[in-house]
């Protein structure tokens, strides 16, 4: 397609007319177009034009001068935008659809928010949820800004030039003022940068929040919520009588149990405070469903290339129909994905980087989702859609796991009692992903959690099974594609028997592993190269025990330990609504002999009573709870509908 014509324009304007000044309507969808066949001074003849279709086209930037000052619908999916900043021309825009333009970010649907303030309807939903979450977040930054204002100001010295003090204070700014998920900071950043400038220019007048358009309180209150306040757990099934808050908050500390236990006896216990208690999987936004399981949780890894070491903030759930991606610092469900007939059992995450049909490299955050249909979802969070579908098993996915050393390898297990690797490959032009079947590992029992070794993750994985702990070999290159089980492993007196259920399993550093099994009240703390060193050519090995973790005496099964390798701590809850954490620094370096008795937790996290609610709240069941890398930040799913959300001091 070349550049546009008056008579293309006439031919697909309505109302039908000779003159571009008359048409109201204009449908430019389909047609290949790039940005610079949008010429500017032929459109902006279109004094009258209230819609315009661009849907469908090749299009990676608007033009900023396009003069179209009456817009007020504008279709823009499935195009290339990387960029939205050029909205702000079309300051009378009550409709926009932007989706397929997978290089968009929340950010930028945070920023679309604050440029337009008629905004009613975006991708056809309702505008109003965004555009509070950017009245909150623009109010933050505003304060912390004008802090940072008063402060810069107090630091200087009498003879330091104004001018140049002005433009060190907007650099400062952007560089040190920080707020909400690294997901947005490009948005907060932007924001930040904006409100300097204007701070600057006003001579440290404090920056209002008039820019934004407050809504009627009448509109907030029919906004659809994302995430609301719930009881633990309803004692004898009595109905909660709940507060209209989106989520509890408390500042109170969590309560904790159990006596400090280290190398020295002296190790401090830590400073947990609860922050979120959300109930964002509920069947159609409701309060009171208290019956939707959630089943798994885990933490985005920083994506951004040269930030490989940053401290992720952002979490994923999911259960039930639902998949939900939370900013742990605010409280804020970035992103939900439904899809109606699924339960979602797992999620996954990987970093990928894809080339444009410009040529730019652009990384992307994929999440994987997967449960009872045995489909594999590939879900861009940053964009907000699912960009591909695997029909990996015909019975249900319990569990998924991403290679940590192939961005593109996934594991799927499933209750066909296989477990298949794949490699999802890199999106094509369209976005589509074609997966590609590598290995199928065959189980004699439902496998229940996947680790790849931490030392050899190329070349073996363990598998927690209903049966018991198993490994196999992946290298890809031998011959057999299809595999069975290499070795079992079985655990002595005290933990797990032979062919005794394995519902949590993982390493520690890069030799040692926890897992734990049903009903005997222990963790297992084993070392995989001494273990693996003495197999011989066994099938069946008994694993090489450092210590054992005392844990609940529950003869309930499937709650997920987890382990943060760079601070030496397993986690794991129980049935009585608490989250066991032990430090294990001590024991990734002791020498034998080893001590009898199992070692106590560090402490014991109690699930706080949010004083929002109007009833106390007794206990629940903690299915599974993962810390971030850096243990700023601790989730935790519950039986009864809970997101709980903690951060260390």
């Amino acid at each position: 397609m070349g550049p546009l014509s008056a008579r293309l324009l006439m031919q697909r304007g309505r109302p039908k007319s000779d003159r571009l000044g008359k048409i109201r309507s204009l449908d430019l969808s389909g047609l290949k177009l790039l940005s610079e066949h949008l010429d500017p001074k032929l459109l902006c003849r279109l004094k009258q034009l209230q819609e315009l279709d661009l849907s469908n086209n090749q299009l990676e930037t608007l033009p900023a001068n396009l003069g179209l000052s009456h817009l007020r619908i504008l279709r823009c999916a499935n195009n290339q935008l990387g960029d939205v900043t050029a909205l702000c021309q079309f300051p009378q825009l009550e409709e926009l659809s932007l989706e397929g333009n997978p290089f968009l970010t929340v950010s930028d649907n945070l920023k679309v928010s604050f440029l337009l303030p008629n905004l009613r309807k975006v991708n056809g939903k309702d505008a109003s949820s965004t555009s509070s979450q950017v009245e909150n977040l623009n109010r933050e930054l505003t304060s912390r800004v004008t802090a940072h204002w008063e402060k810069f100001m107090a630091s200087l010295s009498p003879e330091e030039g104004a001018k140049k003090a002005q433009a060190d204070f907007v650099r400062s700014a952007v560089r040190d003022v920080r707020y909400g998920p690294e997901s947005l900071s490009e948005f907060t950043q932007w924001r930040v940068r904006m409100i300097s400038e204007e701070l600057v220019a006003s001579g440290g007048t404090q920056v209002l929040d008039a820019d934004i358009q407050e809504r009627s309180s009448k509109t907030i209150a029919a906004q659809e919520s994302m995430a609301r306040p719930v009881a633990l757990k309803r004692p004898d099934d009595v109905p909660l009588n709940l507060s209209s808050n989106k989520r509890v908050c408390t500042s109170t500390l969590a309560r904790v149990e159990g006596s400090p236990v280290g190398a020295d006896g002296s190790q401090p216990a830590l400073k947990l405070e609860p922050l979120h208690f959300l109930q964002c999987h509920s069947k159609n936004n409701s309060p009171e469903d208290l019956e939707t399981q959630l089943w798994a949780c885990a933490f985005e890894p920083a994506c951004e290339e040269g930030h490989t070491g940053a401290t992720s903030q952002t979490v994923a759930t999911c259960g039930g129909e639902a998949v939900c991606v939370i900013d742990c610092q605010t409280g804020i469900v970035l992103h939900k994905y439904k899809a109606p007939g699924e339960e979602f059992f797992s999620v996954a995450w990987t970093a990928l980087t894809v080339v444009t049909q410009a040529g730019h490299k652009k990384r992307w955050s994929v999440l994987a989702a997967a449960g009872l249909r045995g489909h594999v979802r590939l879900l861009h969070v940053r964009a907000g859609f699912c960009c591909g579908v695997i029909r990996a098993h015909k019975r249900a996915i319990a569990t998924l796991c991403f290679s940590p050393t192939h961005e593109t390898h996934l594991f799927t297990a499933s209750y066909d009692k296989r477990i298949i690797l794949w490699d999802i490959g890199a999106p094509n032009h369209d976005y589509e992903f074609q997966a590609s079947q590598l290995l199928t590992l065959d189980t004699t029992s439902t496998p229940l959690r996947l680790c790849p070794v931490a030392s050899c993750p190329d070349t073996y994985l363990l598998a927690g099974c209903e049966g018991g702990c198993c490994c196999w070999d992946v290298r890809l290159d031998q011959p057999q594609k299809r595999r069975v089980c290499e070795v079992e492993f079985v655990f002595s007196e005290g933990s797990e028997a032979s062919g005794r259920r394995v519902d949590g399993l993982a390493f520690v550093n890069k030799d040692v592993v926890a897992s734990k099994g049903n009903g005997l009240g222990t963790i297992c703390l084993w070392s995989w190269s001494q273990t693996w060193v003495g197999r011989g050519s066994q099938s069946t090995v008994a694993v090489v025990v450092l210590a054992w973790l005392q844990w609940s005496p529950t003869k309930l099964a499937y709650f997920s330990l987890s382990t943060c390798p760079d601070e030496g701590t397993v986690l794991c809850g129980d049935e009585e609504g608490n989250v066991w954490i032990y430090d294990v620094r001590h024991v990734l370096t002791q020498q034998p002999p080893l001590p009898a008795a199992p070692q106590a937790p560090t402490q014991i996290l109690k699930w706080p009573q949010p004083r929002a609610l109007s009833q106390t709240v007794t206990k629940t069941m903690v299915n599974m709870v993962v810390a971030n890398p850096t243990f700023t930040y601790l989730a935790a799913l519950t039986d009864s509908n809970i997101v709980a959300i903690w951060k260390r001091h």
